[in-house]
């Protein structure tokens, strides 16, 4: 039998040392069914963290499963240079579900690669390479990317071909209007965003790109309206809003399809990925037709759009609509908070949970301050993982919780998780 430590010695000698693993000592995932993994040893654990929110309704789902043994012995490639019957289908339901008008969809292999071709589209269209990004974003890890990536641990180089200014956003907890309600936070950095046009930029500013709910960034969620707030001021400059959805979108914030739904708006461009196909390389953008087609020069996706991440996604975005998966999260959501806050209440060493639906944070603390402690994060994480349950860790100083289990989860498996996390900040103090 492989164990974790033959995997993690010929891991080290052929990957890059800059690949993050989690726990000491790593695991190596053998096989899933439902919301459960089995490492190479044998090992059980509940899994609240799915790949990064992209195991989005779980392991082993027969109707998923179903539609990809199906398509594999007929063409697991063509790329976008043939005619694709299950593309074009995937392409009508995600503009069907965009909530952009007249909308045309393009397919990439991930949320970086989205990302990327939504940037391009953007400086394209208003012919300038800068762009607006919120402070503590993250948005991939390509060239591009990185560029309008707010998080220093996660830029390894600062060269860019792109002007990119960051603007105050939803981490409340660090920022300097953490003391205002709802409605003057939101004004307060409305009011940084115009003087950052006014200060630091020639004024054709061709984007802003935010997530609706910063996930790297430790799920830091801003209050409801606050991009609608924001993209009144784009829109008296002409600036174009990308609505990152790689982790918000497919129902996980529980209150909506699309993070951007709260916010009352629409935005010009979305980006998707991760949980589309439950697992399955995919990503993509979508924008209106007028904006789409506006892109000169020939392009294609080698990749992106390929047959069997295509019917895979396909069904599942109908399981998520067929038992409304949404509606679930928003209820497994509430119940889950309803184990853990309690704890973080009664806790110095937590300072806050935060988060919507199944997209659920906890940000570790220093106790009596909001200083940092990645160490305590790190130590939930671990026993955590020896009680038999994975979740993930981010934030800006790592020191921040993110809970975000396949959407499928049961009640059993809430109360499960919910009980050994608040058992574990309870003695954290």
């Amino acid at each position: 039998m492989t164990t974790n430590a033959e995997l993690l010695e010929r891991h080290r000698a052929v990957l890059p040392n800059w690949l993050a693993l989690y726990y000491d000592p790593p695991i190596s995932f053998d096989r899933g069914e439902g919301r459960h993994v089995y490492d190479v040893e044998g090992n059980s654990y509940l899994d609240f963290f799915g790949g990064i929110l992209t195991t989005s309704l779980g392991y082993n789902i027969p109707e998923v499963t179903k539609a990809v043994q199906e398509q594999a012995p007929k063409t697991f490639h063509t790329s976008t240079l043939y005619l694709s019957g299950c593309m074009i289908e995937l392409a009508e339901e995600i503009a069907r579900l965009s909530g952009i008008p007249d909308a045309k969809v393009f397919f990439t292999t991930s949320g970086t690669e989205a990302n990327d071709a939504a940037l391009m589209l953007a400086t394209a269209a208003r012919r300038s390479n800068q762009i607006l990004a919120m402070r503590n974003s993250y948005h991939g890890r390509s060239f591009t990317t990185i560029a309008i990536t707010a998080q220093r641990s996660w830029s390894p180089t600062s060269v860019s071909g792109m002007s990119v200014n960051y603007v105050h956003g939803g981490y409340r907890l660090r920022s300097p209007f953490r003391h205002l309600d709802d409605e003057d936070y939101t004004a307060a950095c409305v009011d940084d965003l115009t003087q950052v046009f006014d200060m630091m930029t020639s004024g054709d500013v061709a984007a802003m790109i935010a997530e609706p709910i910063q996930g790297v960034g430790g799920f830091a969620t801003p209050p409801d309206g606050f991009f609608g707030a924001m993209k009144k001021e784009l829109e008296n400059r002409g600036v174009l809003f990308i609505s990152d959805e790689v982790q918000t979108g497919w129902g996980r914030t529980g209150e909506h399809f699309w993070g951007y739904q709260a916010h009352g708006i629409v935005p010009d461009v979305l980006t998707f990925a991760k949980g589309v196909a439950n697992g399955l390389s995919l990503g993509g953008l979508v924008a209106s037709a007028d904006l789409m087609d506006s892109l000169p020069g020939n392009s294609l996706s080698t990749f992106g759009g390929n047959p069997l991440s295509s019917v895979g996604a396909l069904a599942t975005i109908r399981y998520m609509l067929e038992h409304d998966i949404q509606g679930h999260a928003l209820r497994m959501g509430e119940r889950l908070v309803g184990h853990l806050q309690p704890a973080v209440d009664a806790s110095e060493a937590v300072a806050e949970l935060r988060g919507k639906g199944l997209m659920r944070a906890l940000e570790t603390v220093q106790p009596g301050t909001i200083e940092p402690d990645a160490v305590a994060a790190g130590r939930i994480m671990e026993e955590a993982r020896a009680a038999g349950l994975l979740i993930g860790k981010g934030g800006l100083y790592g020191n921040v919780l993110r809970i975000a289990p396949p959407m499928t989860v049961t009640e059993e498996e809430i109360d499960e998780a919910g009980t050994v996390l608040a058992g574990i900040i309870e003695r954290l103090g």
